[in-house]
C-alpha cells in the first residue's frame, strides 16, 4: 500500500506479476519511481512506480520444507514443497552444457508447498500438496491436477490437518498412498478412494487451554487465532520397507503410535516418557530402518518452546524403548530430519538448523559435512538409492545434492588403512569403488557453454562434471624437502628454540627437487593406456573426474583457458568407446612413480541420446584414431612452420647487421620466405583473397578443425564429406611435410653461412666456440 497524503488515505501500490507477502521496501530517495521490494517470492524492482516489476531470478533462496526424489532415467528429479512458492519439481542434472536453469522446473501444486511423493515406477505420477492437507495428483505429461484430499463423511468431525501433513507412497505397492490429518488415511488406488485406518492419534487437547507466553489469552486478544497452527494432528509418518503392516505415526503434541497389523490396532508411545525428550514436543520425523524391522528413528523439535537443542533418538524394539543418539551434535541447532543409508545401517545423516551432519558408526559420533554447503537449516533429507545421492531441502538456499556419497560407507576402513572389498589400497592411499558412468555429449541450447549471452541475471546451476568420478583417500600429504624443513622449523620456533641455518647442499636439494603429484592412469580392457591425469598430492578424501575422452592431439602448450572468453576452453580429444576400464593411482615423488592404490574397474555406458548414431562403433574408433594421428601431424606442421617463419625473420635481421655476409645470402633468404609463403597458403589459406572477403578454397587447417570438431562434438559416424576431407588433407600434408623438411635443410645451410660471416646469435642456432 502507499499514501500520498502522509498516511491519511492508502491505496494499492500495484503488484501485477509480482509475488505478495511483502517484508521490506526500499524507495530511492532521489527517484521515488525506483523501488526494491523483498517478499515471499524474493526480490523485485520497479523503475516506473510499480506499474511493472523486474524479478531477480538469479537468487537461489527458496525455502523448502520437504524433499523427495523419483526414479526417472537417465537423471532423477528432485521434488519438494516451498514456503509460499508452490510445490516444485526439477531435474537433478540435465544433458545441457548450460546447466540446470529455472526453465527446467515445473509447478506441481499451488499455495505453500509441502511434502511431495512420486510413484516409484512412473515418475509422471506425482502427489503434491499445499498447506493443511491440500493434496493433488499431478500428471507430469499433461499438467493436469486431480484433487484427492480426503473429506470427512457427513456428520463427522472435521479433520485436523497439520500445516505440513505427512505423505508417503508405499514401498510395497506403488498404487498405495498414505496421508494423515489427526487420523491416518490409506488409498490403494492412487487417492481415488481413502480408508481411515486409525483413530484420532493426538492428545486431543484444546489449544486455547494452553498458556502462551505464560498465560491464557482472551478470544479478543490481537491475532489470537490468526496464523496459529491447528493443534492436535499427525505430523510424521513412516512405513517399514521390511513389513507393509508396520506403520508409525507421530503428532505435534508429543505422541507416537505404532501398528503391526496395517492399522487395525495402534499402540501409543508417549514422548513424555522417553528420557530426555521434553513434554508435548513436536515429533518432527520418524523413519523405519531398512535393515532391521525392529529399529526406528525419530527427531523431536521443541523450538516452539524456546528449546533449540537437537533430539535424535533410536529404538531397537519398535518404539518400546529409546536411546538418544544426538551425542556430540552441537547443543544449539534443532534436528529436523534423519536419513539411514540403504546399504550400511551404521551410516546416518542428520539435518539441523545449521547444517548437515554424518555418522559412520550408527550415531555414536557426528561430523559436519560442508563442501560448499552454506550455514543453513536442513529441513529434510532424501536418498536417491540408484545413484547413492543425498538430497537436501534447505530452508532458504534451495536444494543441494551430495553426489554419490557411497565412499562414506567404507570410509572408516580407509581411515584405518585396512581397505575392504571394493576398495583398493596399498598402505598410503585408498581407492573407493567407482560407479558405472553414462557417456553422452552435452548439448548447448544457448549456443555456448555456461550462461551464454544471457547475462548474470540468468540463473543456471552447473551440472556435475560429465565423466567418471574417482574418489580416493590419501593418508598424508606428500611433502617436499622444503615443506618438511619448514615444518621442523615451525616446531622449534613454537618452543622458542634456535633454528639452524640449512647447509647450501641441502638448500640446493630443495631447489632442484621436482614437485610431487598424484597420477591417475586409465586403461582399457586390453590394458592400453587411454589417459593420464594429474592431481595435487594432498591428503584427505578427494575426487577426480575423467571426461571419458582421449587426450587432445593439439600441440603441447601451457596456456590457461580464459574464463572471460566464451570461445576459450580446454582442448578436447575424441570420446573413448563405451566399455570396461580401470584406473590406478600412483604418486610422483623424487623423480619416481610408485603405485599407491590398486587399479579399480569401472564401466562406461553409452546413453545413446543421438538420433542417428554411428552404426559401427569400432569403425568410428578406427577413423578417430586415424584422424587424431593426422591432427597430431598437422599440429606438428603448424609448430614447425611457426618456428621456421620466426627463424627466417631473425636470420633476415642478422644478415642486415652482418657486414661480412654476401648479397647472395639475402637472395637465399628471399627464396626461403617464398617457400614458407607457399606452405602458409596450403596450411592457412590464401590470405590475399581472405583479407579482401573473397571466397577461398578450404585450407588444410580448416579441414582439420572440421574433422576433429565432428569427432569431439558428436557420436555420429563420420560423413562422407569428412572422410573425403581426411583423404585430401592426408595428401596435402604429405606435400607440406616434404616442403617443411626441405625448408629446414635450406635454413641450416643459411645459418652455417651466416655463422661463417660472423652473424650475431639467432633463435635455435648454436654458435660454435673454440678457444683462440
Amino acid at each position: 500500500m502507499m499514501s500520498e497524503d502522509g498516511g491519511k488515505t492508502m491505496k494499492r501500490l500495484g503488484e501485477m506479476h509480482k509475488h505478495v507477502d511483502n517484508h521490506y521496501i526500499w524507495v530511492n530517495p532521489n527517484d521515488t519511481n525506483q523501488m526494491l521490494v523483498g517478499c515471499d517470492g524474493g526480490i523485485y524492482e520497479t523503475y516506473d512506480a510499480a506499474k511493472s516489476w523486474h524479478f531477480k531470478e538469479n537468487l537461489p533462496v527458496t525455502q523448502f520444507y520437504k524433499v523427495v526424489t523419483d526414479n526417472a532415467f537417465p537423471f532423477y528429479n528432485v521434488l519438494g514443497g516451498t514456503q509460499d512458492n508452490f510445490s516444485l519439481a526439477g531435474p537433478s542434472r540435465t544433458l545441457s552444457a548450460n546447466g540446470i536453469t529455472n526453465e527446467n522446473w515445473i509447478v506441481t501444486q499451488g499455495g505453500d508447498g509441502f511434502e511431495s511423493a512420486v510413484d516409484p515406477q512412473n515418475p509422471d505420477i506425482i502427489y503434491a500438496q499445499s498447506q493443511y492437507g491440500g493434496l493433488g495428483r499431478f500428471d507430469r505429461k499433461s499438467g493436469e491436477n486431480v484433487d484427492i484430499r480426503p473429506i470427512e463423511a457427513d456428520g463427522q468431525p472435521a479433520y485436523r490437518w497439520n500445516w505440513d501433513a505427512p505423505l508417503q507412497v508405499s514401498q510395497h505397492k506403488p498404487m498405495r498412498v498414505y496421508f494423515a490429518a489427526n487420523k491416518v488415511f490409506r488409498s490403494n488406488d492412487r487417492g481415488d478412494t481413502w480408508q481411515v485406518i486409525s483413530p484420532d492419534l493426538s492428545r486431543q487437547i484444546d489449544r486455547n487451554t494452553l498458556p502462551v507466553m505464560g498465560k491464557l489469552w482472551s478470544v479478543d486478544a490481537i491475532a489470537k487465532n490468526q496464523s496459529t497452527d491447528i493443534y492436535g494432528n499427525i505430523c510424521a509418518f513412516a512405513e517399514s520397507k521390511l513389513d507393509e503392516n508396520l506403520l508409525y505415526a507421530g503428532t505435534d503434541d508429543g505422541l507416537m503410535h505404532v501398528t503391526t497389523d496395517g492399522g487395525q490396532n495402534w499402540t501409543k508411545i508417549d514422548a513424555n516418557g522417553i528420557a530426555g525428550v521434553p513434554e508435548r514436543t513436536y515429533v518432527n520425523q520418524i523413519i523405519a530402518s531398512q535393515h532391521d524391522k525392529n529399529v526406528v528413528y525419530a527427531t523431536f523439535n521443541h523450538h516452539r518452546y524456546g528449546d533449540f537443542k537437537p533430539y535424535v533418538y533410536k529404538s531397537t524394539d519398535m518404539g518400546k524403548t529409546w536411546t538418544a543418539i544426538q551425542n556430540n551434535l552441537p547443543e544449539r541447532g534443532t534436528a529436523y530430519t534423519i536419513a539411514e543409508d540403504h546399504v550400511s545401517s551404521n551410516l546416518l545423516f542428520v539435518g539441523t538448523e545449521f547444517g548437515l551432519f554424518v555418522s559412520i558408526d550408527g550415531g555414536q559420533k557426528w561430523s559436519q559435512i560442508k563442501g560448499g554447503l552454506p550455514t543453513v537449516a536442513v529441513r529434510d533429507l532424501d536418498i536417491q538409492k540408484r545413484e547413492n545421492d543425498l538430497v537436501l531441502a534447505t530452508f532458504g538456499r534451495g536444494f543441494y545434492v551430495l553426489d554419490d556419497y557411497s565412499p562414506l560407507r567404507t570410509l572408516q576402513n580407509a581411515l584405518t588403512n585396512t581397505p575392504p572389498l571394493g576398495v583398493g589400497g596399498l598402505g598410503k592411499g585408498a581407492f573407493f569403488s567407482i560407479k558405472d558412468v553414462l557417456q553422452y555429449i552435452p548439448a548447448q541450447p544457448l549456443g555456448l557453454r555456461g550462461k551464454g549471452f544471457q547475462g548474470e541475471s540468468y540463473f543456471a546451476t552447473p551440472n556435475p562434471a560429465v565423466g567418471s568420478v574417482f574418489t580416493y583417500y590419501l593418508k598424508d600429504d606428500i611433502k617436499t624437502l622444503k615443506e618438511r624443513r619448514k615444518e621442523r622449523e615451525k616446531a622449534l620456533i613454537k618452543d622458542n628454540k634456535d633454528v639452524p641455518y640449512p647447509s647450501i647442499d641441502s638448500l640446493r636439494l630443495e631447489d632442484n627437487q621436482p614437485a610431487p603429484y598424484l597420477l591417475f592412469t586409465i586403461t582399457d580392457a586390453e590394458g592400453n593406456t587411454v589417459r593420464r591425469l594429474k592431481a595435487p598430492a594432498k591428503k584427505g578424501l578427494q575426487r577426480m573426474a575423467w571426461d571419458l575422452r582421449h587426450d587432445a592431439p593439439d600441440p603441447v602448450n601451457f596456456n590457461e583457458p580464459d574464463p572471460m572468453n566464451f570461445f576459450s576452453g580446454p582442448e578436447q580429444g575424441p570420446m573413448a568407446l563405451a566399455g570396461e576400464y580401470k584406473v590406478a593411482l600412483s604418486k610422483f615423488e623424487d623423480g619416481q612413480i610408485t603405485e599407491i592404490a590398486a587399479a579399480q574397474p569401472f564401466k562406461v555406458v553409452s546413453l545413446n541420446t543421438i538420433t542417428l548414431p554411428a552404426a559401427d562403433k569400432k569403425a568410428l574408433e578406427v577413423f578417430s584414431k586415424k584422424a587424431m594421428s593426422l591432427a597430431r601431424a598437422m599440429g606438428s606442421a603448424q609448430v614447425v612452420y611457426g618456428e621456421l617463419n620466426n627463424k627466417i625473420r631473425f636470420l633476415k635481421a642478422a644478415w642486415q647487421s652482418t657486414g661480412g655476409a654476401s648479397v647472395d645470402l639475402q637472395k637465399q633468404i628471399l627464396g626461403i620466405e617464398k617457400q614458407l609463403l607457399g606452405i602458409s597458403t596450403l596450411l592457412f589459406g590464401d590470405r590475399t583473397l581472405s583479407r579482401r572477403e573473397f571466397e577461398t578454397p578450404t585450407s588444410m587447417l580448416e579441414k582439420s578443425y572440421r574433422i576433429m570438431g565432428n569427432l569431439t562434438g558428436t557420436s555420429a559416424a563420420p560423413t562422407q564429406t569428412m572422410q573425403a576431407a581426411y583423404q585430401s588433407l592426408s595428401k596435402q600434408l604429405t606435400t607440406v611435410v616434404t616442403d617443411l623438411k626441405k625448408t629446414q635443410t635450406d635454413i641450416i645451410i643459411l645459418e652455417t653461412a651466416l655463422d661463417r660471416a660472423g652473424a650475431p646469435a639467432t633463435p635455435g642456432r648454436l654458435i660454435d666456440w673454440k678457444e683462440n
